[in-house]
């Protein structure tokens, strides 16, 4: 890097971050997305909208496309917020992702049951797979663009995660997933997600996936690397290779959830998994007035050596989502611990850029 130049765009000596746009700061390198929520979907957020629109081109939904919202009781849909979701995309030019069909997390216990309350067959929940997939991804076809299938199969040992889905269909439950999915909307980029693919166990398990689904012959576009990282893992080393593990797959990458986290570990465990809950603490939250300049410090330092090794792989690493706006949409204000104040976005909780957003469109200092 020279200067004032990173991945082709030339920036004057006396550029002001404040006068750049992520969008445009990475145009020729990957799409640049948010997750917004249904606040934001419907404009009510009025700072978040306008940070929405100025700084991206692609956005995910946070819940608003998972079953248990759009799909919550047998044969009920509530469509609103999904057509509200993909009409602000459209309007505003951006790629419109969808997130998540299949998932074993925020799916109700009716889907996998029948009118007794007993598990259904193999068969029955196929059909209840292909119906939901079918009117959903169906309803949005040539609108949404990419959809997040299949979310988080995959455990900690890289085995296979026992949900209900597995349980009661088997294995091929992910391949029919994709297989309805590519059916609804033949041109749709098909991905799969999941966290803590830095992590070597995990990382072989979903490569070894991966290669099943196209040795099935599904239409597997991409692997979303869900990036909730913290300020000092994974190494930037484990970022680097599990990007280039996944494109000698053949496959794009995306980083569809990137968050940093600065607070204290709760625990030793390194999962993103949802329903993980730790105990509270003054101790666990110790930023409730706000980020101290020097941990402000070690979040910009952070948010530039992740992007460095993102623009090295410009031309695997299709798309980067930062899984929220500003830092008071974080659902790590909530997790593993609730009611924490977390910092782990480029704008803070008045919409203000952060250093980390210096940090990352001016591009490492010489």
């Amino acid at each position: 890097m020279l200067g004032g130049l990173w991945l082709g765009l030339v920036l004057p000596a006396s550029a002001d971050a404040t006068s750049l746009t992520l969008k445009e700061v990475f145009k020729d390198a990957f799409l640049v997305g948010a997750a917004i929520n249904r606040a934001q979907i419907f404009e009510e957020d009025a700072r978040g909208v306008s940070i929405i629109k100025e700084q991206f081109n692609a956005i995910s939904p946070e819940n608003i496309l998972k079953w248990g919202l759009i799909h919550p009781l047998p044969g009920q849909y509530d469509f609103e917020p999904a057509d509200r979701y993909v009409q602000f995309g459209e309007s505003n030019k951006m790629f419109v992702v969808g997130h998540t069909l299949i998932w074993h997390s925020q799916t109700p216990a009716w889907v996998f049951q029948d009118d007794q309350g007993q598990p259904l067959t193999r068969e029955a929940l196929l059909a209840r797979m292909h119906d939901h997939i079918a009117t959903v991804v169906g309803r949005y076809k040539g609108r949404v663009k990419g959809w997040d299938v299949v979310n988080e199969a995959v455990e900690e040992n890289g085995r296979l995660r026992q949900t209900p889905w597995l349980k009661i269909i088997g294995e091929d439950y992910l391949v029919k997933a994709y297989e309805f999915a590519h059916e609804a909307d033949p041109q749709a980029e098909l991905y799969y997600n999941d966290y803590s693919l830095e992590n070597s166990a995990k990382r072989a398990g979903a490569i070894e996936l991966v290669k099943k689904l196209q040795a099935a012959g599904v239409q597997l576009t991409g692997v979303g690397l869900q990036g909730h990282y913290k300020l000092s893992s994974p190494s930037v080393r484990q970022v680097d290779e599990t990007i280039s593990d996944f494109a000698k797959l053949g496959v794009k990458v995306m980083i569809t959830e990137l968050d940093v986290d600065v607070l204290p570990s709760a625990s030793r465990s390194m999962s993103a998994d949802v329903t993980r809950r730790e105990k509270s603490g003054a101790r666990m939250n110790p930023f409730t007035n706000g980020l101290p300049d020097e941990v402000q410090q070690k979040l910009a330092a952070r948010y530039g050596e992740l992007f460095a090794v993102f623009l090295k792989h410009h031309g695997t690493v299709a798309r980067v989502t930062f899984w929220g706006v500003t830092d008071a949409d974080s659902w790590l204000n909530d997790w593993p611990v609730f009611g924490r104040t977390s910092h782990p976005l480029l704008f803070d909780r008045a919409g203000r850029r952060k250093p980390a957003f210096d940090a990352i469109v001016r591009g490492p200092k010489t």
